[in-house]
C-alpha cells in the first residue's frame, strides 16, 4: 500500500526544511512528503506579476513534477493561505487540507482586520518592520523569540522584501479565491500564545466546511508553532485527517 502523499508549505519566514523538520522526522515513513518551498523565493526578487495565484500554480508545477495527480495539503501561515487557496482552486486533487494559523483565510472579517495592520506596518521605517511583523504574530503580552547566536542564515536576507511581497499578495486577494467549494476534510490547529486572531478565524471556518476539525494548542504560537511543539500530537491529527480522507 502506498503511504499517503503530502505537500508540506511554510510561512514567509523559515525555509521548509527548518520548519517542518520535527514533523517529518515524527511521520517517518508512514507518509511521501514534499517540501515545497514558496514562489516568492524562487528567485533574487519576487516573480513578475507575483500573487496568491503565483503560489497556487506552483503548487500543481511541484506535484505535477513528483507525479502526483492527487495529494494531501497541509501548510502553516502564508504557506496555510496558500494551501486553503489551492484547496479551493483545484479541490479535485486536494484529499485533504490541514492548516496552522493560516495568513489569511479570504474571508472579509479577516482583511477587515489585518489589511490595516499590514499597512500600519509597512508605514514603518524599514528597521523597525520585521519587528513588528513578529509581534503581529503573537497574543498580547507574550514576547517574541529571541534571535539565535552569531550570524543570520543566509536565506534570511530574502525575507524582507519576501514578506513584503507576500503581505501585497494578500491585501489584493479577495473572497472570489474561495469561490470554488471544498469538500474534503480539513484540520485546523493555532496556539495559545497566539494572536487572537488564529482562534477567530478557527470559530469562523465552522462555518465553511462539513468536514471540519479545530484545535488549540495550549504554550505554542506562531513561531513555536504546533508542529513544532507537539510534532507527535500533529502526526497523530494528520493520520486521522489522512484516513478520514479515504
Amino acid at each position: 500500500m502506498t503511504p499517503p502523499r503530502v505537500v508540506l508549505l511554510p510561512g514567509i519566514v523559515m525555509p521548509a526544511n527548518l520548519r517542518y523538520a520535527a514533523l517529518a522526522g515524527e511521520l517517518g515513513g508512514s507518509a511521501l512528503t514534499l517540501l515545497k518551498e514558496l514562489e516568492v523565493y524562487s528567485g533574487d526578487q519576487p516573480p513578475p506579476g507575483y500573487g496568491i495565484s503565483t503560489e497556487v500554480e506552483g503548487i500543481s508545477a511541484a506535484a505535477d513534477a513528483a507525479g502526483w495527480k492527487t495529494f494531501h495539503l497541509y501548510g502553516h501561515s502564508g504557506g496555510g493561505a496558500c494551501a486553503i487557496a489551492y484547496a479551493h482552486r483545484y479541490p479535485e486533487r486536494v484529499l485533504s487540507l490541514a492548516v496552522d494559523e493560516p495568513a489569511i483565510d479570504f474571508s472579509a472579517a479577516a482583511a477587515a482586520y489585518l489589511n490595516p495592520e499590514l499597512e500600519r506596518i509597512k508605514a514603518l521605517p524599514p528597521g523597525e518592520r520585521f519587528a513588528s511583523f513578529v509581534r503581529l504574530q503573537l497574543a498580547p503580552g507574550v514576547e517574541p523569540p529571541s534571535r539565535p547566536p552569531g550570524p543570520p542564515p543566509e536565506w534570511m536576507a530574502k525575507r524582507g522584501w519576501g514578506i513584503e511581497a507576500f503581505t501585497d499578495a494578500v491585501a489584493e486577494s479577495t473572497e472570489s479565491t474561495v469561490s470554488r467549494e471544498y469538500r474534503g476534510p480539513v484540520y485546523f490547529s493555532y496556539g495559545s500564545l497566539s494572536n487572537p486572531y488564529w482562534e477567530q478565524m478557527a470559530r469562523r471556518l465552522t462555518g465553511r466546511y462539513r468536514r471540519y476539525t479545530a484545535e488549540r494548542y495550549e504554550g505554542a504560537h506562531h513561531f513555536n508553532t504546533s508542529h513544532q511543539h507537539s510534532p507527535k500530537r500533529v502526526a497523530a491529527a494528520l493520520r486521522n485527517l489522512w484516513s478520514s480522507a479515504e
